[in-house]
């Protein structure tokens, strides 16, 4: 049997982390392994406890989560050790705090209103390697950064392969590995395979890192809105 996914929970308002350490705690594949109240406190319990995915609140005293998330990851990678997976939560649909939730190095963004099956759902995508965005935010997301002023080109996509660089394209236009599957006539075990490999080279963390790279580096165009 797999071991169960270690959540973090991390947010000042105890009634919300009440109500998650529930949910969570009720699923067979998760276990809560910590919670802390604020940013601060946060990047003290995670640099020291083993976990898998944190659920972290934007708005927080002290320290704010999506600083929290920087000095976590910088921590992680300082000392050699692999990442927790981030989830930012947050009852602001706000454009200014997706964007620098993803370039902060989050995986996940979702808003507290969401669902308790969308919660779940999203804690195993990112443990399982992939990003998740709340639905409303994606086009937004998208949009900003296709038309966020002109493009620099990255000399990261040199040392792409043509086939990597053609996976890089599909999955900025939104394709899931099974849809490029399909798009390319590759296994989805090949393209899991290649998209591992384009996210290594770029030094890149997820597949929404992905998308920005590709938008921002100029592989990747706006299209026309219908």
């Amino acid at each position: 049997m797999n071991e169960p996914i270690r959540v973090v929970l991390v947010d000042d308002q105890q009634l919300v982390s009440a109500g998650l350490a529930m949910v969570i705690g009720a699923q067979p594949d998760m276990v809560v392994a910590g919670q802390a109240s604020d940013g601060a406190e946060a990047v003290a319990l995670i640099c020291r406890l083993a976990c898998d995915v944190v659920l972290m609140d934007v708005r927080m005293p002290h320290l704010d989560g999506i600083e929290a998330t920087r000095q976590i990851l910088a921590h992680a990678d300082s000392v050699g050790r692999e990442a927790p997976k981030i989830v930012m939560l947050t009852t602001y649909d706000l454009d200014e705090y997706l964007l620098t939730a993803i370039q902060a190095g989050a995986s996940g963004f979702l808003l507290k209103n969401a669902p308790p099956t969308d919660l779940l759902a999203a804690i195993r995508t990112v443990h399982s390697g992939d990003a998740v965005i709340a639905p409303s935010a994606t086009r937004r997301l998208l949009g900003h950064v296709a038309n966020g002023g002109p493009t620099v080109p990255d000399p990261r996509l040199e040392c792409l392969t043509e086939r990597e660089t053609e996976v890089l394209e599909l999955i900025a236009q939104g394709l899931s590995n099974a849809e490029i599957s399909a798009a390319l006539y590759l296994s989805e075990t090949t393209v899991k395979t290649h998209v591992r490999h384009l996210l290594a080279k770029l030094r890149l963390r997820d597949r929404v890192q992905a998308v920005v790279f590709a938008y921002e580096s100029g592989l990747a165009r706006a299209r026309p809105t219908p």
